[in-house]
């Protein structure tokens, strides 16, 4: 009887070892395919980021020299749109917290043009024929302050 005993021991400690060993297998061969999975999502967001940052900024410099081409043709009413669309698009990248698409370097550079904002807008406004100069000036200035 009490080599029955044992016998069912060591089958069950047996059984239970193999249960482990398959459950370590399987264990390993998720994380083997989570892994490379993983580190590519992390590259995948990473570009994605970077494409957004990117994009953030040539929106903005795209609305800004539209701004100075409709001023050039005589169209005052869409070049002054398009100039409030960039300093509102400025003045939201500059006061976005960590989430910026520009730098702090860039954020202080700019600081000037911002305050030029009201003067800016109004040239265009009025239908000064100064608009079309200033905006091509202030293009030149932010894509030289602006590091892509």
């Amino acid at each position: 009887m009490s080599e029955n005993w044992q016998s069912e021991s060591v089958k069950t400690t047996h059984g239970m070892g193999s249960i482990v060993r398959y459950v370590a297998l399987l264990v390993l061969a998720f994380l083997g395919g989570l892994v490379p999975m993983w580190l590519a999502s992390r590259q995948a967001s990473s570009n994605l980021a970077e494409a957004e940052r990117e994009l953030s900024l040539v929106i903005m410099e795209n609305s800004l020299a539209s701004a100075a081409i409709d001023a050039r043709r005589g169209d005052y009413e869409t070049a002054r749109q398009a100039a409030s669309d960039f300093f509102t698009s400025l003045r939201t990248e500059t006061t976005a917290e960590g989430a910026s698409a520009l730098s702090e370097a860039e954020i202080a550079s700019l600081q000037p043009l911002l305050a030029r904002r009201d003067e800016i807008i109004t040239a265009p406004a009025r239908g000064e024929a100064t608009a079309a100069d200033l905006l091509s000036n202030l293009y030149v200035s932010y894509r030289d302050l602006v590091s892509q």
